[in-house]
């Protein structure tokens, strides 16, 4: 089986990742909730750097290969954009964006209680999320 994707920054292509995703983790028999969340955490980060870190550049790219070592799974997504400085971050107060009712900004946080470890690199123009998920 194919472990990597590669598709052009549009939001359009984040159903084909979604469903990579899920393609990818049949075979692991995880939980429809444990299933849904890791499919909701990549698709966060692939969000951002599609919106955010690529302008929808079309004519930019994104690449995400999943990994499985025993119970571990490793998700490497990889763009040109701009880099997320991870130093800048400040995690919103969920429960106060629910109460004023503001939309966004609360993906990383997400992603960030989804997953057991999350990175991000830059080398040589290239920047990596690395996400971590133990299912065993």
């Amino acid at each position: 089986m194919n472990n990597s994707i590669r598709v052009s920054c549009s939001k359009k292509n984040l159903k084909q990742i979604r469903d990579f995703v899920v393609e990818y983790l049949e075979a692991c028999a995880l939980s429809d909730i444990l299933l849904n969340q890791i499919v909701l955490a990549v698709d966060e980060i692939c969000a951002n750097l599609i919106i955010h870190a690529n302008k929808e550049d079309i004519s930019k790219f994104i690449t995400l290969a999943i990994y499985k070592k025993g119970k571990n799974l490793k998700f490497e997504i990889a763009d040109n954009g701009i880099a997320f400085s991870r130093t800048d971050y400040k995690e919103p107060n969920i429960q106060d964006n629910i109460r004023t009712g503001k939309k966004g900004g609360v993906g990383i946080a997400l992603v960030n209680r989804i997953m057991d470890k999350v990175e991000f690199k830059s080398t040589g123009g290239q920047n990596i999320c690395i996400l971590y998920k133990s299912i065993g």
